[in-house]
């Protein structure tokens, strides 16, 4: 096969679901069907449009209901949700937060507020995530437990916890990683960013770390604009969430006494009015997506040199970003597919960089990421907007 004719394949695959009417198709655009206009007209009309008001509870409680966990913590962004899961469990400054080196900025980063050392770890080619069998492993070589206690043998520090991301909406395999985390006294937190809508073995992600993340980016499955959520089964340290990002404000009618050090990471009334109206569509949107997901899949299969990637046989994904991957021996080509596509007007995007690579992070412990760099070479996001699948939904 020439190098040509994958190229021209690709971008010839991506144009069947391109709109006539449309120039241009984003990655993944929100959509506004539903009483979206409603509710934040009622912010506007009542004045109710800042930290305070009946929105922002009815959006925690449609999220505690939805996700099945016992508190749901509405703040500001998908990253200050990761900083205040990470003060939760006691992560302190020096200790080791182990996380993939393939998943967004903001997970290292939001390690790096508290004052601890992210530790990269490898990728595993089923989910896309982290890979709990080889932590596993690395973990028995490098670590050991005192007292209760994970130490690196290497360095002397403290592992305290594990973060995990369901990456593009595909859970990792959550089973095998809290037997990990039990064997080695580490904290599982999930960061479920991309995760709103996909279930573990029957079960929604978030659920299985001690607490987790959420995101509700503009480009996420479900939006307020900016937003994130701190998901618990832990009742205790789903209060101290809620008192930690709304200042640490003692109520009082009228004074102003705060008992710690708090954060201003309040979500707006305005903004969890959307996600609302959002949350009453998700069950659209999860249709919508996954019809999408399988007519690229079956387009797909018929090119070859790249395949689409689909959700690991023990969970049902939300397809936030739709995947394919470049064999290993056209990967050169990536670059020459994104420019491709997106002069036809079709976003492609490749895999975020490995982290370690990035100049803050490259003198970071890490693991052997061979996995990790095979997918950051081959990984090709694509058109994932839930209209693209509603014509034929």
């Amino acid at each position: 096969m020439k190098q040509t004719n994958l190229v021209e394949n690709i971008v010839s695959v991506l144009k069947e679901f391109k709109p006539a009417d449309k120039d241009f198709i984003a990655l993944h655009e929100p959509s506004f069907q539903g009483n979206e206009w409603n509710y934040v007209k009622e912010c506007l009309d009542t004045g109710w449009v800042s930290s305070v008001g009946k929105f922002v509870d009815q959006f925690e409680e449609m999220l505690r209901e939805y996700t099945g966990v016992k508190r749901a913590v509405a703040v500001v962004n998908g990253t200050a949700a990761l900083h205040i899961c990470l003060k939760l469990v006691g992560v302190e400054r020096n200790d080791e937060v182990l996380l993939p080196a393939l998943t967004f900025i903001a997970t290292a980063n939001a390690i790096s507020y508290i004052g601890a050392v992210p530790h990269f770890v490898d990728s595993s080619l089923e989910t896309l995530g982290l890979d709990p069998k080889k932590l596993g492993e690395y973990l028995q070589e490098i670590a050991e437990v005192k007292n209760g206690v994970c130490y690196n043998k290497q360095t002397g520090r403290r592992i305290k916890a594990v973060v995990p991301m369901h990456t593009f909406g595909h859970p990792v395999d959550l089973d095998v990683l809290v037997e990990v985390c039990e064997r080695f006294k580490i904290e599982l937190i999930e960061d479920a960013a991309e995760s709103l809508g996909s279930f573990y073995k029957g079960r929604h992600t978030g659920n299985w770390g001690r607490v987790s993340a959420l995101s509700f980016n503009g480009n996420k499955i479900t939006t307020t604009g900016g937003g994130g959520a701190i998901l618990t089964n832990d009742e205790e340290l789903g209060r101290w969430a809620k008192h930690l990002t709304t200042t640490a404000k003692v109520p009082h009618k009228w004074e102003f006494v705060h008992d710690e050090i708090g954060y201003n990471y309040r979500l707006p009334n305005i903004n969890a009015a959307l996600g609302c109206a959002q949350l009453e569509k998700m069950p659209d949107f999860l249709k919508q997506k996954r019809v999408l997901a399988k007519l690229y899949q079956e387009a797909f299969s018929k090119v070859a040199g790249v395949s689409f990637f689909t959700e690991p046989n023990f969970a049902v994904s939300n397809y936030w970003l739709n995947v394919i991957r470049l064999s290993p021996e056209w990967s050169h080509l990536r670059k020459e597919i994104l420019q491709a596509s997106n002069d036809q007007g079709l976003m492609t995007r490749p895999v975020w960089k490995l982290l370690c690579d990035l100049p803050m992070y490259e003198g970071a412990p890490k693991m052997d990421l061979s996995v990790a760099r095979e997918l950051e070479d081959s990984i090709i996001n694509i058109p994932s907007s839930p209209y693209l699948g509603a014509a034929y939904a």
